[in-house]
């Protein structure tokens, strides 16, 4: 029941993050705002929930790990109806706002609550039922929010939040206790200053990573300042925190090199895993002209994968060394990868499909063995310290993903057309003699007639140049992402094994 009740809570925060996506278009013509506008909703909620991750283990020992919960519960709750009752687009950033701080801390909350409730020996098991909850949220939302856009209303997206909240925050206030160290809870001066730091360097940048290519990276100018604002708040920060007494984040979890292994692990691994996931169903309807509910339907598979490898996981993770999993995961994640990076343009869906389940299966291999590892050698009082950083790595990782992936695909498009046109000569015979095939088709009986012919020759090739171009950047990218998870494979050997000890360890939630 603890793990139902923290699943149940994380499940709807990480529903709500990706559920929305496909409301945007609605949203923006509800309220009278532009797409550019509209695409704050999502950065507003991305932006205040990395800003509360780090926080969540100073306010658990200020408060308590119950107290927390149960607040960022009933936040995210009754932010959604906010949400839903919106009537312009600055009262509905600010709930996503409020949303997203809500959310924000349930991620590593969920986490900490379970490695602490339940023994090592079955930490495996734990984390796995945990982590369907995780893994499954991401890949019915975008089909959740559509039907429910399309059924009824966008506003609903966010209503159906409100029962789940309310039966999350009784299950939490009937089952969740805190250990008896976190019942002690500190007491003393608020950091208000490492605080401020964190914000606005976490904040700065969750912003560019995801308004950059939009705005041409650093050739905008307001780019540019949050760049150095970022880094000016990241140093201030590091220097704050390591000379205050009771500081936002305990920095010294990073001498523990398992964790500093996991973490960086987890970050490329979702790097790749949304790098991916971002980019096929813009390669499905960009390039092969599938419709949205198509593309989609290709990459649901990925969900099957996912849930097969959790039971599976669930079954090794306490009898197999953590290691010997983590490694098999990223063997099929790059694998999965590498496989898409031999998609052609004339490819079946069946092609999409298996490296879809392959990529879902090593999501359960890679998600429940790395964070237990990663957390194994830790006292318990750091836990929630190290959930926070863990799962703002992951957070951070993610973005780092889409935004470079989105650069390079536009780079490298205009890498490849370069490359192409460079063979474009007046003198090629083979360009001339598809030329004058196609101008003489196109003149025929029942074309554009001879005086057209021509400009609409130039034209179809001028596409013919963009689509392959596009398509040499996506498989280089694939390809990329391959080789990146691969690399990982090597830092396994990096980790300790994985004894707790003494004082390290799962205290019972009754204790």
């Amino acid at each position: 029941m603890i793990a139902a009740s923290v699943m149940l809570a994380t499940f709807m925060v990480v529903l709500d993050s990706s559920v929305a996506n496909v409301a945007l278009p609605h949203i923006a013509g509800n309220l009278s705002a532009s797409t550019d506008e509209s695409t704050w909703i999502l950065t507003s909620y991305l932006v205040s929930n990395a800003i509360m991750l780090p926080a969540t283990g100073w306010l658990t020992r200020r408060i308590g790990r119950k107290r927390l919960l149960m607040a960022s519960i009933l936040l995210f709750t009754f932010a959604s109806m906010l949400c839903g009752l919106a009537v312009n687009m600055p009262m509905l950033i600010l709930a996503r706002i409020l949303q997203g701080l809500g959310g924000g801390g349930m991620l590593p909350l969920a986490q900490a609550i379970l490695l602490e409730s339940f023994p090592p020996e079955r930490h495996g098991m734990a984390m796995a039922v945990y982590g369907v909850g995780v893994v499954v949220a991401p890949v019915i939302g975008p089909t959740l929010g559509g039907w429910i856009t399309d059924s009824f209303t966008w506003r609903w997206i966010f209503f159906i939040n409100l029962p789940v909240g309310l039966v999350a925050l009784a299950m939490a206030q009937t089952f969740i206790e805190d250990p008896s160290y976190l019942k002690r809870a500190a007491r003393g001066a608020i950091d208000a200053l490492g605080f401020l730091f964190m914000a606005l360097w976490v904040g700065a940048l969750q912003m560019i990573l995801d308004k950059g290519q939009e705005a041409d990276w650093f050739e905008a100018t307001w780019i540019r300042w949050l760049g150095v604002l970022a880094v000016a708040a990241l140093i201030a920060f590091l220097y704050r925190e390591s000379r205050h007494p009771e500081p936002i984040v305990h920095l010294r979890v990073f001498r523990d090199r398992s964790f500093t292994t996991g973490a960086i692990m987890a970050t490329v691994n979702t790097c790749v895993l949304y790098g991916v996931t971002a980019m096929l169903p813009l390669f499905l309807q960009l390039l092969m002209g599938y419709p949205a509910l198509q593309s989609g339907l290709a990459v649901s598979p990925r969900g099957f994968g996912s849930i097969l490898s959790m039971v599976v996981v669930g079954r090794l993770a306490d009898r197999v060394d953590g290691r010997i999993l983590v490694a098999v995961g990223f063997a099929v994640l790059g694998t999965s990868a590498l496989l898409l990076g031999r998609i052609t343009l004339d490819m079946s869906m069946a092609t999409v499909v298996w490296p879809n389940i392959l990529n879902g299966f090593a999501s359960g291999f890679i998600f429940v063995p790395l964070i237990t590892m990663s957390m194994s050698r830790l006292p318990r009082e750091e836990i929630g310290n190290a959930a926070g950083i863990y799962n703002l790595m992951r957070n951070l990782g993610g973005s780092i993903g889409i935004a470079s992936i989105m650069t390079l695909l536009v780079r490298g498009t205009q890498a490849h057309r370069s490359v192409l046109v460079a063979h474009l000569v007046p003198g090629n015979p083979v360009l001339a003699q598809w030329l004058g095939g196609l101008e003489a088709k196109l003149a025929g009986p029942g074309g554009l007639g001879a005086a057209d012919a021509p400009s609409r020759a130039l034209a179809l090739l001028d596409r013919l140049v963009q689509q392959q171009a596009s398509y040499a950047a996506y498989v280089d990218n694939f390809r990329m992402l391959g080789l990146l998870a691969l690399l990982c494979i090597p830092l396994v050997l990096l980790f300790r094994k994985a004894v707790r000890k003494p004082g390290a360890g799962s205290a019972s939630v009754a204790e």
